[in-house]
């Protein structure tokens, strides 16, 4: 009954310090809401980062390589010296064939994938990373708190 969609930026420190909430808000309501992650690249290497979440779908395994992007992106995304590289040596630890992995990610689906969700957050107004829409509409305010109380109201 509820879906909530995330432009979402795999480089961007918000994004990652949003994950763990929007975890905790799908296990609460666990069955009744749908999570669609959309791509807004907006940092340096934000577009290599999502093509190889796309092409890690391929190999169903993209919730579990999103989480170790995620865990690790400290290190990959740093500002100072950040280390791109290092994506494809996470893989194997989700059980991912990097190898193919890198292929995939070089597909033009992959790519189109990727420029169809940044044109439709622009389109929608989605200008930073983390943006949220709960059932079309827009949530103005990010946190736990407020994730929930949108989430809550929909179901309701």
């Amino acid at each position: 009954p509820v879906t909530v969609v995330e432009f979402f930026d795999p480089e961007c420190e918000t994004c990652r310090a949003m994950y763990p909430i929007v975890k905790r808000v799908m296990t609460e309501f666990d069955g009744r809401v749908r999570l669609v992650i959309r791509y807004m690249p907006l940092h340096q290497n934000s577009a290599y980062a999502a093509t190889l979440l796309e092409a890690a779908r391929a190999q169903n395994k993209y919730w579990e390589y999103l989480e170790i992007v995620m865990l690790r992106q400290p290190e990959w995304a740093s500002h100072h010296a950040p280390r791109p590289d290092l994506l494809l040596s996470y893989a194997p630890a989700v059980g991912l064939d990097a190898d193919r992995l890198r292929r995939d990610a070089t597909g033009q689906d992959v790519r189109a994938r990727i420029e169809q969700d940044q044109a439709d957050g622009q389109a929608l107004g989605a200008n930073r990373t983390p943006t949220f829409f709960i059932n079309g509409k827009l949530l103005p305010e990010l946190g736990y708190g407020p994730l929930r109380a949108a989430v809550q109201a929909a179901l309701e």
